[in-house]
């Protein structure tokens, strides 16, 4: 079944309605990979997590999206590594269109990041942690 949304990307970029989100860039957790996908959530809080977990140290921000081509479920944390999609993660190699910017929701304590981010480390550690791209 293909998932109809509402759809979000989480991110510390500041932008506008109309922008386009688009594949190409530095991965969030390996920089030393270029993303060949946009990866984007149907769950707000979601797209808040991958916010604040993104590199730079500007304000995390969500935004509702939409694509603007086929999508597939994410397989880095989908099928490939877990079963089902629980997390309702896709990715495009076609771009994203902002909708709007998204206030509603729930930012993490510094304790609850500082815990993510320690948990993300170690599994880049690992060998198994390696980005699907």
């Amino acid at each position: 079944m293909t998932d109809e949304g509402p759809f979000f990307h989480g991110t510390k970029a500041d932008l506008r309605p109309g922008d386009l989100l688009t594949a190409g860039f530095r991965s969030n957790y390996r920089p030393e990979i270029v993303m060949n996908h946009i990866y984007f959530t149907a769950l707000r809080d979601g797209a808040g997590l991958a916010a604040e977990l993104a590199a730079g140290d500007a304000a995390p921000r969500v935004y509702l999206v939409e694509p603007t081509g086929p999508f597939e479920d994410d397989p880095n944390v989908t099928d490939k590594k877990f079963p089902g999609n629980p997390t309702r993660s896709y990715r495009s190699t076609e771009p994203l269109r902002v909708v709007a910017e998204v206030d509603d929701w729930t930012r993490l304590t510094p304790e609850a990041l500082q815990e993510w981010r320690d948990r993300l480390a170690a599994v880049l550690e690992d060998e198994r942690g390696e980005i699907i791209n």
